[in-house]
């Protein structure tokens, strides 16, 4: 699995922002109503979710660098999925929410649109602490290269028995 880049989740931030506010325009252009306010609960969950992703990711870090005595390997690579799955999660919401905010924002003048570009806005926040988190606990999932000094074996070759 290769680390996950962060300019990978801007790009994707950014263009799933632009579809969305290109859409929105195009359907309330069109006399359809602009989308509800974006419910607090999406911010408590995204935070949530950042939450158990760091604290998962803490055991890790504390198992590599010598403060945990055991740690089962499984965990560790459900944490690193987590996380991956995490910076990608994030940066959709935070293109979908951004879009959303950045359509009601141009319609400020529209009754009601200012307070759920707010609550978009503050959607944005959560999902962009998400996609960080994840990017964090990715980096201490990583397992460190192995030492130089030990010998390491191709592939298939049998080792010299007169070496021994």
């Amino acid at each position: 699995m290769t680390a996950t880049r962060w300019r990978t989740l801007l790009l994707l931030a950014v263009g799933v922002a632009a579809v969305t506010w290109w859409v929105m325009r195009l359907v309330v252009g069109r006399g359809a109503a602009t989308p509800p306010d974006v419910p607090w609960l999406v911010v408590a969950v995204e935070l949530l979710i950042a939450g158990v992703v760091l604290s998962m990711g803490w055991a890790v870090r504390q198992y590599q660098r010598g403060k945990r005595p055991t740690l089962d390997p499984v965990r560790a690579a459900r944490t690193a999925v987590l996380a991956k799955a995490s910076c990608y999660t994030g940066a959709l919401l935070t293109g979908w929410y951004g879009g959303q905010a950045l359509s009601l924002l141009t319609d400020a003048d529209v009754p009601g649109n200012p307070t759920r570009a707010a609550a978009a806005g503050v959607a944005v926040l959560g999902a962009v602490a998400l996609a960080v988190t994840g990017l964090v606990v990715e980096h201490w999932c990583r397992i460190p290269p192995p030492d130089a000094e030990e010998p390491t074996l191709n592939r298939g070759a049998e080792p010299d028995p007169s070496a021994g």
